[in-house]
């Protein structure tokens, strides 16, 4: 293993545990949700994506998961950190890690970056019916799956390039443990891979379940290879435990073809 990731691992034998954490809630997530709330086109973000940084809530929730990450044996922790390089996640991986007084170096790979919007990014449902009704209208037609907006990318694409992450925890050192810090649709998508989901329900899974912020999912084996067992999803109780705010900031729930 590298500082770039995951990509130099070599061994016969595979990982035992799978973190995945959603970042903390962003500045951009704030945005959104107001643009939506006041029917804007445009959401009003103060950098491009990937330098989008954690709100104040977002840094908080960032310290409550350290606060829950320190409860684990150190036998139990994660051998790697590794965080998608956009700046909400590195900043909650910095946070919690420094929270839970670990020692483990932030790793960044670029696979676990966001879906890419393209020509999309910025706007809105309602921005993109206005600007783009023909991307509009193909994007119901293809659903989430499988729709790309020129110059960005469809779920599918995020996958792709998912499953050479998730491939490579197949050849780290028998009873390694990984923690990928990254954002909602990945996290959904990692399910996707992992569990085999068909396209009705990786979408249904979408349409019903925002993942939150700086959330925990894992994924155990303990024989380091073969399928892996979903343990728990979504959880975000040490945020509750802690006094510090539960919030959920979902994508469009158009995700059908229709």
């Amino acid at each position: 293993m590298n500082d770039d990731g995951l990509t130099d691992a070599v061994q016969e034998a595979g990982a035992v545990e799978l973190l995945l954490i959603r970042h903390g809630e962003s500045e951009g997530n704030v945005a959104a949700t107001e643009a939506r709330l006041a029917g804007a086109e445009i959401i009003d973000v103060p950098a491009r994506d990937a330098d989008v940084n954690l709100s104040g809530t977002g840094q908080e929730q960032a310290k409550a998961l350290g606060t829950a990450l320190a409860r684990i044996a150190e036998d139990s922790r994660p051998d790697a950190v590794v965080s998608s390089p956009y700046a909400r996640a590195r900043q909650t991986a910095e946070i919690a890690i420094e929270s839970a007084g670990w020692s483990a170096k932030v790793l960044s790979d670029e696979r676990l970056r966001d879906r890419e919007l393209g020509i999309l990014d910025r706007l809105t449902s309602r921005g993109v019916q206005a600007r783009f009704p023909e991307e509009a209208e193909r994007r119901l037609w293809l659903g989430k799956l499988y729709y790309r907006p020129p110059g960005g990318e469809s779920w599918a694409d995020v996958a792709l390039r998912l499953r050479s992450v998730l491939a490579e925890l197949n050849t780290l050192n028998s009873g390694r443990r990984v923690m990928l810090v990254c954002h909602d649709a990945v996290i959904l998508l990692v399910r996707y891979v992992l569990e085999g989901m068909s396209e009705d329900e990786i979408l249904d899974l979408a349409a019903t379940t925002s993942v939150l912020n700086a959330s925990i999912t894992r994924y155990v084996r303990p024989s380091g290879a073969g399928p892996w067992t979903l343990e728990s999803f979504n959880v975000a109780d040490h945020l509750t435990e802690q006094g510090v705010a539960v919030t959920e900031h979902a994508g469009d729930a158009s995700v059908h073809p229709q």
